[in-house]
């Protein structure tokens, strides 16, 4: 079986795309597929730097390049099967979404449809809950289409959050559940597609 080459995209310190490319150079992972890409919109992005450390081929793209159809040249050059946002802040172009139609995913820090959409990212993303006194955040996983955080959901990761959380407490309970999850139920849509066995993993279900 030919294994799927991943790409990723991400836009700062890339620290769930370091999960994605740790997940898949090590068993059971890396039996069904490898981060062959990382990609970033931003020249002194953080991901850079993990994405070279574990020897995995990065590169800048500004944002004019990729929308003037760089991105999905170097897709199709490097014959990407599967692509992975991770903190990507752009608007994936139309033509890439087209192209890898139910083999692209985003992962959003929060319960969506709660605080998604343009300019809801990270701590904005955070502070909004806190400011709401939202009981529960978690993490959604979803195919990405060409609007913001309003593809399919695939997945969600609850976590319970205590009324003395602060915005940076939240933070740092949801980037552990992306942790968790992100590469687990990537690692469960690559096998759906493959139609080799999926284990008993978190794809296509919630979770705390």
């Amino acid at each position: 079986m030919t294994k799927a080459r991943i790409a990723i995209l991400a836009s700062g310190s890339g620290s769930n795309a370091e999960a994605l490319m740790t997940h898949f150079a090590e068993s059971p992972g890396s039996e069904v597929a490898e981060v062959a890409w990382v990609c970033t919109n931003r020249q002194s992005a953080g991901v850079r730097a993990r994405a070279q450390a574990l020897g995995v081929a990065e590169s800048h793209l500004p944002k004019a390049a990729i929308a003037e159809g760089a991105l999905l040249r170097e897709l199709r050059s490097r014959d990407i099967g599967w692509v992975a946002l991770a903190g990507f802040l752009l608007k994936v172009p139309t033509e890439v979404c087209a192209a890898f139609e139910h083999r692209i995913v985003n992962i959003h820090p929060a319960l969506l449809p709660k605080h998604g959409g343009l300019g809801m990212y990270g701590m904005h993303v955070h502070r909004a809950v806190h400011e709401a006194k939202d009981e529960r955040s978690g993490t959604t996983i979803h195919w990405v289409n060409d609007a913001y955080d309003e593809g399919d959901i695939l997945f969600q990761g609850e976590v319970v959050l205590q009324p003395e959380d602060n915005a940076d407490d939240i933070a740092a309970k949801v980037l552990e559940l992306e942790h968790r999850h992100y590469p687990l139920v990537l690692e469960g849509l690559i096998r759906m597609a493959q139609g080799t066995d999926v284990r008993d993993n978190t794809h296509l279900k919630s979770h705390s």
